[in-house]
């Protein structure tokens, strides 16, 4: 698991991105929140844990959960 930090919401079309701790950003959607995070509460700084996969277009961030 990775540890990092919501950067952006972008509400009204349901991703986002996480800043990694090493600097390095991954796209997230709605979807891949877990039960512990409410997406239409995410406003950014948030930290979070979250698994790194592979899509089409490159890295993103898989299973995010609130970070303890």
């Amino acid at each position: 698991m990775t540890t990092g930090t919501v950067k952006k919401v972008i509400a009204d079309r349901g991703f986002g991105f996480i800043v990694a701790e090493d600097a390095k950003e991954y796209f997230f959607h709605r979807g891949a929140l877990d039960t512990s995070l409410d997406f239409d509460r995410l406003s950014g700084g948030e930290r979070v844990v979250f698994e790194i996969e592979s899509s089409p277009k490159g890295p993103r961030a898989s299973r995010v959960s609130a970070a303890a």
